[in-house]
Parts: structure tokens; sequence; C-alpha cells
């Protein structure tokens, strides 16, 4: 096996390898460009090309960061704010309308504990999955091998070490459920935005 075939494995692997470096240069190559061009048709194709899947309606503020981008799968209508990053040793799954607050950070990467096998270079990764409809608080921090499920908020500043359910609200460090979302919840929602569509005489 190719040491990339072993990190999405999730096993030790050695990131000097001469493949690896290759994939991530190129990364950093699309990211440099994206983060610097105000062109939207340039950013959108320069996406195309770094990610594994982006679906339509997908939006990117800058700055963004990633390890390699081949292994990010973005379903449609994804918004991403200020300063994004993705470490994608192994794969980062999102599904469909998840919004992003600024500084979201989604680590895949990990080292060992053991100090020694740390030192040798060895490294690893844990996939990643985050359902639909989730929105993510800025400053946020999802660990390897955490499960977001559908309908999901998490609070700002929290650090996600462990999966979360569908339709609950968490947050802290680490996070934690604080509650399901409730029907009055939807209600209120439902209700304020009645109240701005009166108000804009639609």
């Amino acid at each position: 096996m190719t040491e990339y075939e072993i990190m999405l494995t999730g096993g030790y692997y050695i990131a000097a390898d001469e493949d690896l470096t290759k994939k991530h240069q190129r990364a950093v190559r699309l990211c440099r460009k994206f983060n610097k061009t105000n062109n939207l048709e340039k950013r959108s194709k320069m996406m195309k090309k770094l990610f594994g899947k982006i679906g339509k309606g997908a939006y990117i503020e800058p700055s963004f960061f990633c390890d390699y981008g081949c292994n990010i799968h973005i379903g449609k209508d994804f918004y991403a704010n200020f300063n994004c990053i993705m470490l994608d040793v192994n794969t980062i799954t999102i599904g469909d309308r998840v919004f992003l607050a600024p500084d979201v950070k989604i680590f895949s990467a990990t080292h060992p504990i053991d100090p020694v096998i740390r030192g040798e270079k060895y490294e690893y990764g844990l996939p990643i999955t985050i359902g639909n409809d989730v929105w993510i608080g800025g400053g946020s921090i999802i660990n390897p091998g955490v499960r977001i499920g559908n309908n999901v908020v998490i609070g700002s500043g929290s650090v996600v070490t462990k999966d979360i359910p569908d339709n609950s609200i968490a947050a802290g460090n680490p996070a934690k459920v604080l509650r399901k979302i409730t029907e009055d919840d939807i209600k209120k929602a439902q209700e304020l935005k009645a109240r701005y569509h009166e108000i804009k005489g639609a």
C-alpha cells in the first residue's frame, strides 16, 4: 500500500512521503490562489479542482487552508466564513446546508500519544462526518473521528471531541449536548420569519 492509501485507512503513515508531499504542495498552491483572488468565478473553479466533491451553491470566504483537499467532500449550499481550516489527512464529509462561522477548524489529523513513536514522525487521521443542516459557531474545533448528526447547532468556541446526535444543541470544552431542538424552537423561527415578511410587505 502507498502512504496515501495507509493514511486513509486510519493507520500510521509518514507525511514526508514524496507522493503525499506533492499532493500537499498542490493544495497549498490552490489555497494560496483562492485566498488572493476576488473573482468569484475563479474561486468556484479552484474549489472544484481542490476538493474531492463540492456541491452546487457552496461558498467559502477567504482565507481557507487544507492539507490535501481531495479528501474533503462537501454537499450543496455549504457556507464557510473567514479563516476556516480543514486538515484532511482522512476524509472530511460534510452534508447539505452546513454553515461554518468564522475561525472554525476541522481536524482529522492526529498524532500518537507515545512520545517516542510521535518523535519518529508517525502520524494518523480519523474520518469526520458532519450531517445536513448543521450550524457550527465561531471558533469551534471539530476533532478527529467525530460524527455530527443532522440538524445540529454547535455553540461558539466549542471543542467537539465526541459524536453529537441529530437534532441537538451542543456547546462547551469538551462539547456536551445541552438539549434537543424542540417544536418551540421551530415555531419561534417561523414566527420571526413571518414577522420579517410582514415588515417587508411581502
